[in-house]
């Protein structure tokens, strides 16, 4: 991308009147760092002019002037860093807790740790691929996205050990991604902090133009972790998905038409969309947790394709029903995660600091709507039958037209 405006440096395009890389120094300095090193090249007298040695923002600022460019890691083998440092690209705005990302980092003694998330726009983005304790196993390009992927793309922020860079020995231009992520991913201390607060890169008119949009309502600070969030819980088979009976194939997934608008609408009024799903079909032996990761895969891919995303997706795996062939007997069990229990909800509560009172769950059976009132959020039942003192659509999308003119 090149820079929106060619007269300066893509760090000083000014976002709400401000350059975005002074956006940066304030949410990191609220954070709690105060020496920064600016790596530079184009324009640097412009960015060295503006922002000098850091005293009239408070801080410590110092340079290094790059020659020619040494892409985005090569300058860090010459730093001479000690100590785990903070990496950002200099075309974000965002706003997130920056000591919990540290804890993480530190309680897995990782070399490397990506913040990650879902986007928009997973087709041209870095995709990473993790196990269920946030290890990355695989980090893809863009051009692997006609097949099935888990939508969590690489922010551009990231704590690094400088353990990591002693593995290498380069001297020149290197990709932080190709040639310091990918090869260190063997060492199994390559680590995604997956997080749904504000992370986004203002690199094109149509981006910039959002994320303005995105400051003056407020929602850039109201995503940080602190605050409380609020959120539209959704059912699977017969909400987002056609409900074709129990699904075991990725290829059994069929969007419902509206569904990419209505999720892409709930995240423009400020909710988190999390699905919580219950998969029989893994205790009955019909699917495995690797291939119900494919499905959801193939869901997520589905929905990136149209501009969509979730922030998270929740499942239980238990049937208290005995008797099938081929069954996994320890999952045969009462749980308490089954809807209608509250625990997938309760979970993603703590894990993402949900206001349930100001949310929603939305689903097609009787069966959501008590999950909802065991919870405690709003319940919405997708019917083409009204309920009593139940709102009640008949899509989805009916519900996101419904909550947009509210």
């Amino acid at each position: 991308m090149g820079n929106i405006c060619e007269d300066v440096p893509k760090p000083l395009t000014l976002v709400c009147g401000k350059p975005v890389l002074e956006h940066q120094l304030e949410v990191l300095k609220k954070e709690g760092i105060s020496q920064f090193i600016f790596v530079v090249h184009h324009m640097a007298e412009k960015i060295t002019e503006y922002f000098g040695d850091g005293t009239r923002f408070d801080v410590e600022i110092s340079y290094f002037y790059e020659d020619e460019p040494l892409g985005t890691a090569g300058a860090l083998f010459k730093l001479n860093l000690k100590e785990d440092f903070l990496l950002c690209n200099g075309d974000l705005i965002f706003d997130f807790c920056l000591k919990d990302m540290i804890d993480f980092h530190n309680k897995n003694k990782a070399l490397a740790t990506l913040f990650t998330h879902p986007n928009s726009h997973p087709y041209d983005s870095t995709l990473i691929r993790t196990d269920e304790n946030g290890k990355i196993m695989r980090i893809a390009s863009s051009k692997d996205y006609d097949k099935p992927s888990q939508n969590l793309c690489n922010a551009g922020i990231q704590i690094v050990s400088p353990q990591l860079l002693s593995l290498y020995k380069i001297d020149g231009k290197a990709n932080f991604d190709r040639d310091i992520i990918l090869p260190a991913i063997s060492t199994q201390r390559i680590f995604s902090y997956k997080s749904a607060e504000y992370v986004h890169d203002m690199g094109t008119p149509e981006r910039l133009k959002q994320v303005e949009k995105d400051i003056e309502l407020g929602i850039v600070k109201a995503k940080h972790r602190r605050h409380l969030q609020k959120a539209v819980f959704l059912d699977r088979d017969g909400t987002i998905n056609v409900h074709n009976g129990f699904i075991t194939e990725p290829n059994q997934i069929e969007l419902i038409d509206g569904t990419s608008e209505a999720i892409k609408s709930f995240h423009q009024l400020g909710y988190l969309v999390i699905i919580v799903t219950n998969q029989p079909v893994i205790a009955r032996g019909e699917c495995t947790v690797e291939g119900l990761r494919e499905i959801h895969n193939q869901l997520e891919t589905l929905l990136g394709k149209e501009g969509a995303f979730v922030d998270s997706i929740y499942y239980c795996p238990h049937h208290p029903h005995k008797g099938y062939e081929g069954e996994i007997p320890e999952l045969k069990i009462q749980c308490e995660c089954r809807k209608p229990a509250p625990k997938m909800i309760l979970d993603a509560k703590r894990d993402f600091n949900i206001d349930l009172s100001q949310s929603f769950m939305v689903g097609d059976s009787d069966i959501d709507v008590e999950c909802a009132l065991n919870a405690g959020c709003k319940p919405v039942f997708l019917s083409t039958e009204k309920r009593k003192n139940i709102l009640t659509f008949k899509s989805l999308y009916e519900f996101s037209e419904y909550l947009t003119n509210e």
